[in-house]
């Protein structure tokens, strides 16, 4: 609706306007101090300006008022133009706010380790990209979600070692000399029982650790996608580190090739970071000939731009945040401009029930699992929680409040106003039929703020994904319910003369909730 009045008004003057939301309601749905720009120009006060611009805008159907107030320009719209863009909204149903983009986007995110379950700290970066990613797919954008698996270090080799001393301890039930680093928690008794299972007892010997880090790779990855599965997410592309080092060499001789890199006295080899803002160089092969962490993000980014996207995200944890320089600077020495990856870093989230620290998962150890949080509060309650906030500061919840049935729960507030309607159509002697094709008319003040706060939905998520706060559409969601909640609070409905028009006004409401729970992976309810 704005880019649509924004459009409008930039045909008939000819420029580039900025079209903003006045913050009182008495002075319209829009305003602009295009008068102010337009007074070099003309050698004219924006104060008369603007009055001329009033009574030339004052014919359009688009408004039914505008006003010159100090030199700025209020357009309050009309009826009928509120109408005709309700009808729109219904007619394209869930595809309301959609569009089409050239662009194409690599989108990375999660890329934990596989070497166990997803933990809940895993879960915000899981759920935040996914958001983005269904946020830009609605938007037209061409994304591909992928996930990058990190299988080349040394924790595969730890989750072998991890998965042979938990058989020999628990299976065989032979004493060992327990390993100076390894996974813990039950997560391991299990997956080295389920390796007897499926290899016998001899299994569990040291030259199969390399076989029993692979099985238990896979193992959990398996386990990882179905995490995952639960929360609604799914990936287009996993992508194996350890089939990428192959590469290595490639990636070395495009970096030496522009000078990118240096050899010191012990053999060790450096990037030169420094060169593009990093605070020192860093080593990408160690003395010893093998290649660092580092190494990997190079091939993989390497990877990446080859595959030639519009552009590349990266969502990662907020320890991670060392890495930025040293990637983009690898990017350049490649022969890329690594102002096309964005790296979007999240923070950590603390979990409560009852007020008090979250139990943490006798599965898996030291931490609380994805899977035991869904189990308890479901995946909508989650997603809905999870996006709410901006990635880049912590997160704390009480999950305690994501099961009531009130409105201290987000995800019921809202699918509790989308059900009222549900309900109100139900009770009605009309069809949905004669209801959507009355027009809504005779709105007073609060009722047509209602409408266009329910049509706003487009911008919304063109906004909350150009800044990459999905934060805006969870508080634009709650808003239109919570506005929602009070008209159907102090309005008669059902037996009113102007029924129709004001069932089509929740209807419209209804829709852009649906829509914007969709597009967060959530299926709006009927019923509650």
């Amino acid at each position: 609706m704005k880019n649509r009045i924004k459009s409008l008004l930039e045909k008939k003057l000819n420029k580039n306007i900025v079209l903003e939301k006045p913050r009182e309601k008495k002075f319209g749905h829009f305003a602009t101090p295009v008068a102010f720009s337009m007074a070099k120009e003309l050698r004219k006060s924006p104060i008369i300006i603007a009055d001329d611009l009033a009574k030339e805008f004052s014919g359009f159907p688009e408004f039914s008022k505008v006003e010159a107030v100090k030199g700025y320009l209020n357009f309050h719209l009309s009826e009928q133009f509120l109408n005709s863009y309700a009808d729109e909204s219904i007619v394209l149903g869930d595809k309301f706010g959609g569009g089409e983009k050239s662009e194409k986007i690599l989108l990375e995110f999660v890329s934990a380790n596989p070497t166990g379950p997803l933990h809940i700290g895993h879960s915000r970066g899981a759920i935040y990209g996914d958001t983005l990613l269904k946020l830009g797919r609605h938007l037209g954008y061409k994304i591909d979600a992928e996930y990058y698996v990190n299988d080349a270090g040394n924790q595969i080799k730890l989750l072998g070692l991890s998965l042979y001393y938990a058989g020999v301890v628990n299976i065989l039930k032979k004493e060992m000399t327990e390993p100076e680093e390894y996974y813990r928690g039950e997560y391991i008794i299990d997956l080295a029982k389920d390796a007897s299972e499926e290899f016998g007892s001899s299994i569990f010997s040291e030259e199969n650790l390399a076989k029993l880090s692979t099985w238990g790779k896979e193992k959990m990855m398996a386990e990882v996608k179905s995490n995952l599965k639960d929360a609604g997410i799914e990936f287009d592309l996993f992508v194996s580190e350890k089939s990428l080092y192959p590469k290595w060499e490639k990636s070395l001789k495009e970096l030496e090739s522009r000078n990118g890199v240096f050899e010191d006295e012990s053999k060790k080899l450096w990037l030169k970071s420094t060169e593009h803002g990093d605070e020192k160089d860093r080593v990408i092969v160690r003395d010893n000939g093998v290649p660092t962490y580092l190494a990997g993000d190079i091939i993989y980014h390497q990877n990446k731009f080859e595959r030639d996207y519009d552009k590349y995200i990266n969502i990662w944890g907020a320890d991670h945040h060392g890495y930025i320089t040293r990637v983009k600077s690898a990017i350049e020495f490649l022969g890329y401009d690594s102002k096309k990856l964005e790296v979007i870093l999240t923070q950590m989230v603390s979990l409560l029930k009852d007020g008090k620290p979250y139990k943490m998962s006798k599965r898996a150890g030291n931490f609380i699992l994805m899977r035991d949080v869904i189990d308890e509060v479901g995946s909508d309650a989650l997603r809905f929680i999870f996006a709410s906030k901006t990635p880049d500061t912590s997160l704390e919840f009480d999950v305690s409040d994501l099961i009531k049935q009130d409105s201290s729960n987000p995800v019921f507030y809202v699918n509790y106003a989308h059900a009222r309607v549900q309900s109100l159509v139900s009770k009605s002697n009309f069809s949905r039929d004669e209801i959507l094709k009355s027009d809504i008319e005779n709105l007073d003040l609060n009722k047509k703020e209602l409408l266009f706060l329910a049509l706003q939905l487009p911008e919304i998520i063109e906004d909350a994904f150009d800044s990459r706060q999905t934060q805006k559409l969870t508080d634009y969601l709650k808003s239109l319910a919570s506005s929602f909640h009070s008209f159907y609070n102090i309005s008669l409905i059902i037996g009113e003369k102007d029924e129709k028009s004001l069932l089509k006004l929740s209807l419209v409401v209804a829709n852009s909730i649906r829509v914007g729970l969709l597009i967060m992976g959530i299926q709006a309810k009927d019923r509650m």
